[in-house]
């Protein structure tokens, strides 16, 4: 409730408390947005390199209201054009461009106020690594005990992946390897998204943790789970990816749950163990993901949207998202954007910023609600203080307008566009609307 700092009297000067894993300031309040580094500006064919390209795009991205990056990931790889499986964990991809380059890149974010984020991958190499080239099938290789091994010889991985090999962290000198990269990287950007979070040892992560923040309180460090585990938000990680709500977010948009299941979803957080002051990112796709407007339409999409910056948590956008982008990995058709969607996007990224009660801080409430339609759901968001303003949201997943009813009193006036007033008393929905509670 105190926003996890203190400062009390003391009779040498004041006594500061902070409370571990609470998100850094500056992050609680942003939109996120991820890129994909090799088809976001792919059309850009004046460019010299590709962190050339990106940069061009960063008017774009700040006026869309977009103020942290997260880039997948830019180190040299096995040219897998995802860039996951990487051979070098200490240089910048020779396809996207120098490590002068890239640097220059996240200085232009940060001219702008935009903060930047590096995917670290951590859990394995790719097998065109030359420690592995050099281990595989070779005991005496120095890099042997780098890496898992299964009983057949081959490397141990997951979901048979056939061109990664996991690193063994029981191995000191795999662990310094890593180490090392990560005091490379750290200096150059304002937090980690790390990957495949949930295959590497705690020990590791929180060692991890100690070292960037012992240089920097203000680093972000956001973990990939799925599904989320509560256990990675002690003493290591700031925020979480709440994968939870992503595939409830998915159920809902394909009609095989009622929107209400939203809101067990937030309730869940804490129901599995994590504390209720928990940050988490709210997303409803990524590289990884069918583009949800292709699997389950556009009104869920803008409804989809709607919870994304309206629920408690950190919105982020996978590029493309809001022009209506079709393909998951393709170059982005930005002559084909939907405009209204987003026009849509712009203004739920407004609104968030100018509601309190929609931000961190800001307290999530269940609200008695009926509908016309399953389809509908409702809930509050509450600024905090005893005088903070309260905010009824209901967002309508369906095809067309739903009406509702709350227990609540509120003020018709429309904060997002798609409600109104019918017949003077029954409220409608069209996709998301965001009221005052009067009273």
């Amino acid at each position: 409730a105190d926003g996890g700092v203190t400062t009390e009297p003391a009779a040498t000067g004041s006594l500061r408390s902070v409370r571990l894993n609470d998100p850094p300031e500056w992050a609680r309040s942003v939109t996120l947005y991820e890129i994909y580094v090799r088809g976001y500006a792919a059309d850009d064919e004046e460019a010299d390199n590709t962190f050339e390209a990106l940069t061009k795009r960063l008017d774009y991205l700040e006026e869309l209201g977009v103020d942290c990056l997260w880039l997948t990931p830019v180190l040299q790889n096995d040219h897998a054009p995802h860039g996951y499986n990487i051979t070098d964990f200490f240089s910048i991809a020779e396809d996207l461009g120098t490590e002068e380059e890239y640097r220059a890149f996240v200085d232009a974010a940060h001219d702008r106020g935009m903060k930047v984020l590096f995917d670290l991958v951590l859990n394995h190499s790719a097998r065109d690594h030359p420690f592995f080239q050099d281990a595989y099938k070779n005991p005496r290789s120095q890099y042997y005990d780098w890496y898992e091994w299964q009983e057949s010889g081959e490397p141990g991985t997951y979901f048979d992946w056939e061109y990664i090999a996991n690193w063994n962290f029981e191995n000191l000198e795999v662990r310094r390897h890593l180490l090392d990269a990560v005091d490379k990287w750290v200096e150059y950007v304002d937090g980690f998204r790390c990957d495949m979070a949930w295959a590497v040892p705690k020990t590791f992560w929180q060692e991890l943790r100690e070292r960037v923040k012992e240089r920097d309180p203000e680093f972000l460090l956001l973990d990939e789970t799925i599904p989320y585990i509560a256990d990675f938000h002690d003493e290591m990680f700031d925020m979480h990816f709440d994968t939870t709500l992503y595939f409830t977010l998915r159920q809902v948009g394909n009609g095989h749950l009622g929107a209400d299941a939203i809101l067990d979803a937030v309730d869940q957080r804490t129901e599995v163990g994590f504390p209720d002051h928990a940050a988490f990112m709210l997303y409803q796709e990524n590289h990884d993901e069918t583009r949800y407007v292709v699997e389950c339409g556009e009104p869920e999409a803008r409804a989809s949207a709607g919870a994304l910056f309206t629920l408690p948590g950190t919105p982020m956008l996978y590029g493309g998202q809001e022009l209506g982008q079709l393909g998951r990995r393709d170059p982005l058709a930005w002559d084909e954007a939907n405009e209204a969607l987003s026009a849509h996007y712009e203004r739920l990224i407004d609104v968030r910023e100018e509601i309190p009660a929609l931000g961190y801080e800001g307290e999530f409430e269940r609200v008695d609600h009926e509908s016309d339609s399953d389809r509908v759901t409702c809930f509050v968001r509450r600024a905090p203080g005893s005088d903070g303003e309260s905010v009824l949201v209901a967002l309508n997943f369906g095809a067309g307008r739903a009406t509702f009813e709350v227990d609540a009193t509120v003020n018709p006036t429309v904060a997002v566009t798609g409600a109104g007033v019918v017949d003077g008393d029954e409220l409608t929905v069209d996709d998301v609307v965001v009221l005052p509670i009067e009273g």
